[in-house]
């Protein structure tokens, strides 16, 4: 891409592209396993070299401020190869308390069975982070915004205690997007998203990436070559695809984000909401300062616990259905959701009640939304 249209909207559209293919503005879909050998690189799919995946890494790479980028065949799949290739036994890592579900069972659960120990620390307090440190300490580990609470993390402190202790610091920045914050301009050393959500923004593909140092990400990728969980070739195209509207799909989901936040937070049937953009949010100072939107999800707290399931059950236009990010805006009960994998005290330690709801703001007519919610509420 020439350099000279450095805007986030020309790099979501053209970047990752160097030649076109026979004059086509579109990049084809290279849907071939193996390619023949012409110089002394070998192209194969499970390598992710395939001319697809390429282009798309260029591109990733580009609108988070990358040196290079790697995609897989889910998020998870993204976080689970790039920690499996920073920490070996007998290494620990320092982890936020309030991370996704899936994240926090392999965290706990699977890295222990192969020696691999986690501290978890409260990331919004940086007074807490050293006497959570350990001289087998070796990566930290945080989110941009949690799920489902939102809480907004300490994140130029996080990088400087990482830095200042021989840490690899690595964000999940799923719920921010490159639209609202960049975190390598902050200094992590890596971005991990869940493309399922945002990036690609149709609900149509599971897909995940992470960005950042070429070293880290060359090494990460060889071990995703052998783990083998890779994204292909038309996942890759949808992602492409995706990505050339995600500038005006976040845009337009901040604003009805806060719109509908302000919405609730007025509604009597509601104790609270959670959403980084209101002045109530404990950590909307710091949330102003980093992001440049607050995104399009928002969770609230139904006054009476008992009627979460009453509300779920009257929505006619909100679809009640797991993931976020997409066209389609969508509502979901952690504690139906997860609930049965926590305990009560692991519930009640990360706020998850039975009277919590989160909303995933897609992009149907802002009025309609508030009207569906209005009717639901009011059963």
């Amino acid at each position: 891409m020439d350099r000279r249209f450095r805007g986030l909207d020309s790099r979501l559209i053209h970047a990752g592209i160097e030649t076109r293919l026979l004059g086509a503005v579109t990049p084809p879909i290279f849907q071939s396993v193996t390619f023949e050998r012409s110089d002394e690189t070998t192209r194969y799919i499970r390598l992710s070299n395939t001319p697809t995946h390429v282009a798309l890494h260029r591109k990733l790479a580009e609108i988070e401020g990358g040196e290079a980028a790697l995609t897989t065949a889910s998020g998870m799949a993204a976080i689970t190869s790039t920690l499996l290739t920073l920490l070996t036994a007998g290494d620990r890592v320092l982890a936020q308390r309030r991370l996704y579900g899936g994240t926090r069972e392999f965290l706990a659960e699977d890295c222990p069975t192969w020696g691999i120990g986690c501290d978890w620390i409260d990331a919004t307090d940086a007074s807490a982070w050293s006497a959570a440190l350990r001289p087998t300490t070796r990566l930290v580990y945080v989110e941009a915004m949690t799920n489902p609470l939102l809480e907004v993390a300490d994140l130029r402190s996080i990088v400087a205690f990482a830095r200042d202790n021989g840490l690899v610091s690595v964000i999940d920045s799923t719920f921010a997007t490159p639209v609202n914050l960049r975190p390598l301009e902050l200094g992590f050393d890596l971005a991990i998203h869940s493309c399922t959500k945002y990036l690609n923004g149709h609900d149509d593909i599971a897909a995940g990436a992470v960005i950042g140092r070429a070293a880290l990400i060359e090494r990460i990728a060889a071990r995703l070559a052998r783990l083998g969980g890779i994204l292909d070739p038309h996942a890759a195209f949808l992602l492409d695809r995706g990505l050339a509207t995600l500038g005006v799909r976040v845009r337009h989901q901040n604003a009805s984000g806060l719109e509908i936040a302000r919405f609730l937070a007025d509604h009597p049937t509601i104790s609270h909401v959670s959403y980084p953009g209101l002045e109530s949010h404990p950590h909307h100072a710091r949330a102003r300062e980093l992001f440049d939107g607050f995104g399009g999800v928002v969770s609230f707290e139904l006054a009476d616990d008992r009627s979460a399931e009453r509300f779920m059950a009257a929505l006619a236009l909100l679809t009640a259905a797991p993931s976020l990010g997409g066209v389609h805006s969508l509502v979901m009960r952690p504690a139906a959701v997860w609930g049965t994998r926590l305990s009560p005290e692991e519930r009640a330690r990360l706020g998850i009640t039975d009277g919590l709801v989160r909303l995933s703001i897609g992009l149907e007519t802002r009025s309609d939304i508030v009207a569906d919610l209005t009717q639901a509420l009011g059963a």
